[in-house]
C-alpha cells in the first residue's frame, strides 16, 4: 500500500486555522510607545516675567556680555525663551559662546535660578527699595532683617504681607544695609538697588599665556624669545 505524503504539516495546519486576531495580540503594545515618544519633545516651557525682569530688554540687560544690543531682535518675551541656537544664529547672535551662554540663562531663569535681586516684588522703573525690618522678639539683641517695599514707603507704613525678605543683602552697624549693587538713600533710611547692566554676568577668567589650549606652545616661544635676546647679549 503506497503511503501519500501530506500537503499541509500539522504545525502549518495549526498556525493557518489560528485566527488573525489573535497572531496580532502583541501589535497594540507598540502604539502606546511610539505615542509616548512623539509627545516627548515638547516646545520649551515659557517662563513668567518678574517685578525685578519685566521684559526682554532687562534681561539681557543684567545678564551682560553685550546681549542688550540684540534685545530689538526679538519681538516678544516667548520669542526670547522659545528660539533654538540656530534661530539665534540666524538672528546674529555671534560668536557662539555667546548663544551658549544665552540659553543657558534661559535655562536658569526657568528654574528660577535668578542673580541678584531676581526676588523683588516690589519695582517701579528699575529700581527697588530696601529697608531694614527688625524683629521685636528679642528686646535685647533684636534681629534685623533687610526687606523690600513699596517705593516711598516706610515698613512702619506696610502691611507685614507687604514686606518680602531678600537674598544677597545684610545690615551692617546700626542701619547701613550692604550688599551687591546696594546704594544708601540719601536720608539714611535703608537703601535703593538698580537695573545695572551686567549685574547677574558671569565673568570669564582672565587667560594666561593664550589659555590652556596653547599655553605649552606660547610658553615655549617665549623661551625660545628669551635664548635668543640672551645671546645677542653675548649672555650665552
Amino acid at each position: 500500500m503506497v503511503r501519500v505524503k501530506p500537503f499541509i504539516r500539522p504545525q502549518q495546519l495549526r498556525s493557518a486555522l489560528t485566527p488573525i486576531n489573535s497572531r496580532s495580540a502583541f501589535q497594540p503594545s507598540i502604539q502606546p510607545i511610539r505615542a509616548a515618544s512623539s509627545s516627548s519633545a515638547q516646545p520649551p516651557a515659557i517662563p513668567s516675567p518678574t517685578p525685578f525682569i519685566p521684559d526682554v530688554q532687562t534681561f539681557l540687560t543684567v545678564i551682560g556680555r553685550g546681549l542688550s544690543q540684540h534685545a530689538s531682535k526679538f519681538p516678544t518675551w516667548e520669542a526670547l525663551f522659545s528660539l533654538s541656537s540656530d534661530q539665534l544664529r540666524e538672528l546674529g547672535i555671534e560668536p557662539p559662546r555667546t548663544r551658549r551662554y544665552l540659553i543657558q540663562w534661559r535655562q536658569r531663569f526657568r528654574l528660577g535660578q535668578f542673580g541678584i535681586g531676581g526676588d523683588l516684588q516690589h519695582v517701579e522703573d528699575g529700581k527697588a527699595d530696601l529697608k531694614i525690618l527688625e524683629s521685636d522678639k528679642d528686646a535685647v539683641n533684636p534681629h534685623k532683617y533687610v526687606v523690600n517695599v513699596p517705593a516711598g514707603r516706610s515698613v512702619k507704613e506696610c502691611d507685614i504681607e507687604e514686606l518680602s525678605r531678600v537674598r544677597g543683602f545684610k545690615v551692617q552697624g546700626a542701619k547701613t544695609i550692604v550688599g551687591p549693587y546696594a546704594l544708601p538713600i540719601k536720608n539714611g533710611e535703608g537703601a535703593r538697588i538698580s537695573i545695572t547692566e551686567g549685574m547677574w554676568e558671569d565673568r570669564r577668567g582672565h587667560k594666561i599665556d593664550g589659555g590652556e589650549r596653547r599655553r605649552t606652545e606660547v610658553r615655549y616661544k617665549k623661551r625660545i624669545a628669551e635664548r635668543r635676546e640672551m645671546r645677542e647679549r653675548g649672555e650665552l
